[in-house]
């Protein structure tokens, strides 16, 4: 506990500066890792001693959580092949220490239970001589920092896993770390360490015969063109996996090109013919989560058409099913913009009251979607001055967090905050003119009519 106590004060002390950055190991990603405002060369996985602030103090839960990431990560970090073998009394020291200290935290929390898991995981790698052990918990806890848009500290533990498990571990999981790799960071449009992370997933898979992964590291590239705003290649791209999908008797995959050729016309502004391909995806997939994330994305794009109704069907219905944090808080989000596109005072003060109660939890991309589409709610119902202290929290928000297409977009809103008609030009309204009138898009308006009950 003396050590664990020490190397966080030690931590505490480092001086504050801008943005700094370190090269990786050449292990095929060229990617410099961001370690945000801590000195990282000094200290490894100090950015989640970030979490020490002035609102948030070192005794609180959130605080005590970071640093036993910190202290487990650290253990890690003994294991690598590139460094001394750490002597097994010191080891076990060490051990002792961060276990005492992340035992306490397993309870408290989910996060507490899997910085626990990472510490025992490298407890047993150490006793067994067999790195491979670590990699299940430090997937596992990267998924969960990418759920919670953690984006950084997941870059920092899925880049710990490829630093210490190096080629020993299996080829499973050394695609799946850099295929996660990549999807966080196109999340933070860090498009080039994207593409590198998806293309050597890609070979990793092939090598070993995965063609499941090799079609999943395809649509991490399209995904990834879509992101640089090439849209139409994005979208040539997708069409070709879905083809050998097909071929191949590959159904999430198939499923997954199927929404993301959805999600690229929308771009290109066409989600009348986007909705049939995200309908299909939401068909084809077998896991909950993915079919209700089609079924968010299709209540944005029915409401985008001006069919209210059946966006509300979609909606409602991921609600009801649960999910995600981001997935039923999105979901609620739109349902409180489909009451306020219909006039309708009293939803979308019920379902804006949901969301209220679950602002604490919300990433800041969706914080800033909801104080948005609240302001423009308020605008509709004529109470322009709250409208605007909305907006101005949505940019401020938006802007803070790195956030730009959601500034650009409060900004262009802002603009014309006091004339609905004017500022909702572009957006979702039922005011749109409805384009409702295709054999396919009734099939699914009377699908998702059904699925509602």
């Amino acid at each position: 506990m003396l050590w664990a106590r020490w190397t966080c004060t030690q931590a505490r002390r480092l001086p504050i500066e801008g943005v700094a950055y370190i090269t990786g190991p050449n292990t095929g990603v060229h990617r410099e890792m961001p370690v945000s405002r801590l000195k990282f060369e000094s200290l490894p996985h100090a950015i989640f001693l970030q979490r020490v602030t002035a609102q948030t103090p070192a005794t609180s839960l959130e605080a005590r959580l970071g640093q036993g990431a910190f202290l487990a990560l650290r253990l890690v970090d003994l294991l690598a092949a590139d460094r001394e073998p750490a002597p097994s009394d010191a080891f076990h020291y060490q051990w002792v220490a961060t276990d005492r200290f992340c035992r306490e935290l397993r309870a408290a929390a989910t996060e507490g239970a899997h910085v626990h898991g990472i510490a025992a995981s490298a407890s047993d790698a150490h006793r067994l001589n067999d790195r491979r052990l670590i990699a299940p918990a430090l997937l596992a806890y990267g998924h969960y920092l990418e759920d919670g848009m953690r984006l950084d500290e997941a870059l920092d533990v899925l880049w710990t896993l490829v630093q210490v498990g190096g080629a020993q571990l299996s080829s499973p999981d050394a695609v799946a770390v850099r295929l996660r790799l990549a999807r966080v960071n196109r999340k933070q449009s860090r498009f080039d360490e994207a593409e590198a992370a998806y293309v050597e997933a890609g070979e990793l898979a092939a090598a070993a015969g995965d063609r499941y992964s090799e079609l999943l590291s395809r649509i991490g590239r399209a995904n990834t063109l879509l992101g640089r705003g090439n849209l139409a290649e994005a979208e040539r791209c997708l069409q070709s996996i879905l083809a050998d999908a097909r071929v191949a008797g590959q159904r999430d995959a198939e499923a997954r090109a199927e929404h993301g050729i959805g999600v690229a016309l929308v771009h290109m502004g066409q989600p009348a013919d986007a909705i049939p391909h995200v309908w299909r995806g939401f068909e084809l997939f077998e896991d909950e989560e993915s079919r209700l994330r089609a079924l968010g994305d299709l209540g944005i794009m029915l409401l985008m058409v001006g069919n209210v109704t059946a966006a509300e069907h979609a909606l409602t219905e991921v609600v009801k099913r649960g999910g995600t944090n981001e997935t039923v808080s999105n979901a609620l989000i739109e349902l409180m913009h489909c009451a306020s596109s219909r006039g309708d005072r009293v939803g979308f003060a019920r379902w804006r009251e949901r969301c209220d109660a679950r602002v604490a939890d919300m990433p800041p991309n969706i914080r800033a979607d909801f104080y948005m589409k609240q302001g423009i709610g308020l605008a509709r119902f004529g109470q322009s001055r709250k409208a605007e202290t909305l907006m101005e929290q949505a940019l401020q928000l938006a802007s803070g967090a790195g956030l730009h297409e959601f500034e650009f977009r409060i900004e262009r809103i802002k603009n014309g905050l006091r004339d609905c008609e004017s500022l909702l030009h572009g957006e979702t309204t039922a005011a749109a003119e409805p384009v409702f009138d295709t054999q396919e898009l009734r099939e699914v308006s009377a699908s998702l009519a059904q699925l509602a009950g």
